[in-house]
């Protein structure tokens, strides 16, 4: 390949490499060329931001662009730099920590990758473009999750751990026998009951996770979305899961993974940033549960908050 003029000092390169932006920047570029609202969606930036990062970097060597229609794709080709840019470039990566902003910059950007070769399949495969336009214009593009709640088990009671305005309760409650919405704030339940009003099968219990008024084994499953990040010590409250959750009975969590956004213990109220999935695992098997397991939940490249995993686990004595 042709090797780029470097008409830049190793001072200059450096400054260009010197805003963690840029950085993450370069990181994703060297793994795949992307547009740059294909950056922006992955950093979770303004475009605007990002356009001005790029430019930077391409005016210092580090980059390469090209035109596709419309779109300017960016990439970072080792082997299109000089040898200094390349030995320098190698190692200030190799000093770079895998820390949770790149493992959330790594997932959106598998979820980018995804969305676009769904889009290219769907251009390219005529039949399949064709049914799939023709089944969202009758029916919409939501149906498929709430259907699979069928596969729930219809005698079931289930107790939503943390209901919050009942967003867990409104999925379940068309489906099983009875929902249980637990939470300890008034203005929670409130909104959920009003939420909730059309459906006879949901009880509204306001408590602590932690300590909750139901008998031993009193329901089938258990789910508590984006609650336990909240709680100091997630594992008395796993235990209480535990406690009213059948023998064999499910328990279904849901919450973010690791992540380094500190701000939101100070906004949010957040006690922890997030869990590692070894560790949410660890945290099911102290509070009693078997055959725990962690699957990561699909990222929407347009969300701004960290990715999402679901771990499951069964009450033991089936």
């Amino acid at each position: 390949m042709n090797q780029l003029v470097d008409t830049n000092t190793i001072t200059a390169r450096l400054a260009s490499l010197s805003e963690p932006i840029r950085l993450r920047t370069c990181r994703l570029l060297e793994r795949q060329e992307l547009s740059v609202g294909e950056v922006a969606r992955v950093l979770q930036l303004p475009q605007s931001t990002v356009s001005r990062h790029l430019k930077i970097l391409s005016e210092a060597g580090w980059l390469i662009r090209r035109s596709e229609g419309t779109a300017t794709l960016y990439r970072l080709v080792l082997d299109d730099l000089t040898t200094g840019a390349r030995t320098l470039w190698v190692t200030v990566r190799d000093q770079m920590d895998d820390d949770a902003t790149h493992q959330q910059d790594l997932r959106r950007l598998e979820a980018v990758l995804a969305e676009r070769r769904t889009d290219s399949q769907t251009f390219f495969g005529q039949v399949a473009n064709e049914w799939d336009q023709l089944r969202g214009e009758l029916f919409g593009r939501h149906f498929t999750a709430p259907a699979l709640l069928s596969l729930i088990p219809r005698g079931w009671t289930v107790a939503d751990f943390g209901c919050g305005t009942g967003n867990v309760a409104a999925w379940l409650a068309p489906h099983v026998n009875e929902v249980i919405a637990i939470d300890r704030a008034d203005a929670m339940l409130k909104a959920a009951e009003k939420r909730l009003a059309e459906h006879e099968n949901v009880r509204f219990l306001k408590s602590s996770i932690e300590d909750v008024s139901l008998e031993d084994s009193a329901v089938d499953a258990a789910t508590c979305l984006l609650v336990l990040h909240f709680i100091e010590d997630p594992v008395p409250a796993l235990r209480e899961m535990n406690r009213v959750v059948r023998p064999g009975g499910r328990v279904l969590i849901v919450d973010m993974y690791t992540h380094d956004r500190s701000t939101f213990r100070h906004s949010m109220g957040h006690l922890h940033t997030g869990f590692a999935p070894e560790a949410m695992c660890d945290l099911l098997v102290e509070a009693g549960f078997e055959d725990p397991g962690v699957v990561p939940l699909p990222t929407d490249p347009n969300a701004r908050g960290p990715g999402l995993f679901a771990a499951s686990a069964t009450a033991p004595g089936a």
